[in-house]
């Protein structure tokens, strides 16, 4: 699914539960060999931060053959050299997020001193970004004004059909010979080519979303190389990836009917109804009238949804969502077309097509469409804001034109305390994901955040997860094992509207925005 989203850094709370440590640690003993990567200024929004490129095989199976590049980028420690703990390299999730600018996340966080012993790693996975080649497949898929994603008819839903192989068989057509080697596991063996030309030991790691199956694929493969390993917002293994896209859609249809409550809460500011279901249907009601004249030929009912769903990963945009639906329910369609350009519009189908390179090949889909059609039909019946547009998503998954691979098994055998953060509310990557993994982890503590509904929730304001984290990273310390989680936070809760000029439509001031997919 369509998996960007903003965040804001909000006020946080203290750390509120007792923690218990290993053994008092001393500084490792990091490196194995000099660094062979050659660091110089990165430009532009990386400024203040080092940049480089380092080859890696397009293929692990024939390690001298075709080689690729990854783009890095480095924050240094700014310890002294027996404090330094080694390299934290940092992944956003996707498939297919850049990580280049995360080295900055840490900033003004709990976590901040701690991050200081060490060097912070971002990267452009296989693909992505600054690395290349950059996968492009140069189709129209996701260009508005689309179709609607909910067929009317069985032709429609045809139609839907023939545009996924469209975008499938471009996709093949422009790099067909890369598409075999864009699996979770490419990137896992990706990350310890980085960790070899860092010169280091061993790995420590801090990954959200699909970064989380990222660093437990990882794990699983080298766990004598894992240091230290934090996944938030967690991908539940057994799920990869069809059934996991299926959970995802009764969980967003929860979040969102929390939107339309916590707007009807304020129905004094945005007008849109005094109930969850009055604004619900009033959104619904909107989705028709854009289907029928979509605003400024940008903002149809596709275009509204994915503008939405942004509001399922993150409340702090929720007041800006609600304010697009007032102003448009008053006469005034320009702030949604505002939204979708700032949360939504793509310029290329980069970011789709390396997410279907890496979701469409790490494990096999249905290959008989009638499975997709029954499955969304009836998940559709429960939660239809955004069942059938992750179908279509996802849809080019049943032709894709490199041949699909077997999961890895994730394992915790051989790991060190593993640290694990869910919010119980969780959309894109539901509460079961954590549940699952520290099953699968025996070695891990799981820190919930209770009644949150964020998506990727440490570093970004909360100070009792990111004091966890901080304890973590600055010498191994873990929550004391207990039954269920392990350790509770509680949430930073809603926001409530902003005091002044609430529905000023000149108002275009949307938040920073931070992509954790």
């Amino acid at each position: 699914m369509k998996k960007t989203v903003a965040t804001l850094a909000i006020a946080g709370v203290g750390l509120s539960v007792m923690l218990s440590a290993l053994p008092a640690e001393a500084a490792p003993n990091t490196r194995t060999s000099p660094a062979t990567v050659a660091w110089a200024p990165c430009t532009g929004d990386l400024g203040g931060l080092e940049c480089a490129k380092i080859p890696v095989p397009l293929d692990y199976a024939r390690p001298g053959g075709k080689k690729i590049t990854l783009a890095l980028s480095r924050k240094k420690h700014t310890v002294s050299e027996d404090k330094y703990q080694g390299i934290l390299v940092l992944n956003p999730g996707g498939p297919g997020g850049s990580g280049l600018s995360m080295p900055t996340w840490f900033e003004g966080s709990a976590a901040q001193d701690a991050s200081d012993a060490y060097d912070l790693i971002g990267f452009d996975p296989r693909g992505v970004g600054q690395s290349e080649p950059r996968l492009v497949c140069g189709s129209d898929y996701d260009a508005a004004v689309r179709p609607d994603y909910v067929p009317a008819k069985y032709s429609e839903e045809q139609a839907w059909l023939a545009r996924a192989k469209d975008f499938s068989q471009k996709c093949g057509n422009a790099f067909g010979g890369l598409l075999p080697y864009m699996k979770t596991v490419d990137s896992a063996r990706d990350l310890d080519s980085i960790r070899k030309a860092l010169g280091q030991r061993k790995l420590n790691y801090l990954g959200y979303s699909w970064g989380t199956y990222l660093g437990a694929t990882y794990a699983t493969l080298f766990p004598s190389k894992v240091r230290r390993l934090v996944l938030d917002s967690i991908v539940r293994p057994s799920g990869v990836w069809y059934d996991d896209n299926l959970d995802q859609d009764r969980a967003f249809e929860t979040r969102a009917k929390d939107f339309f409550a916590w707007t009807a809460k304020y129905d004094a500011a945005y007008h849109l109804g005094t109930t969850e279901a009055a604004v619900e249907k009033k959104y619904y009601e909107i989705r028709g009238k854009l289907k029928a004249a979509p605003a400024q030929d940008r903002v149809g009912p596709d275009e509204l949804d994915d503008t939405y769903l942004v509001g399922g990963y993150t409340n702090s945009v929720w007041h800006y969502l609600a304010s697009g639906l007032s102003q448009y329910a008053a006469g005034s369609a320009d702030f949604l077309v505002v939204l979708y350009d700032a949360f939504a519009a793509t310029s290329d189908d980069s970011g789709h097509a390396l997410y279907l390179a890496t979701s469409c090949t790490d494990a096999k889909w249905p290959a008989n469409w009638a499975k997709w059609h029954r499955d969304n039909w009836a998940t559709y019946a429960d939660a239809p804001f955004m069942t059938w547009g992750n179908a279509w998503f996802n849809a080019p998954c049943a032709g894709w034109p490199a041949k699909a691979g077997r999961p890895v098994s994730i394992s915790g055998r051989g790991l060190p305390p593993v640290l694990l953060f869910q919010a119980t509310k969780d959309a894109a990557t539901p509460y079961s994901g954590g549940v699952e993994m520290h099953r699968l982890l025996p070695s891990s503590r799981l820190v919930v955040e209770q009644g949150g509904g964020n998506h990727g929730i440490t570093l970004t304001g909360n100070e009792c997860l990111d004091g966890h984290l901080g304890a973590y990273l600055a010498d191994g310390t873990v929550p004391p094992s207990r039954r269920g989680p392990d350790a509770t936070c509680a949430t930073l809760g809603d926001p409530a509207p902003p005091t002044a000029d609430l529905n000023a439509r000149s108002a275009t001031r949307l938040p920073d925005v931070r992509v954790r997919r």
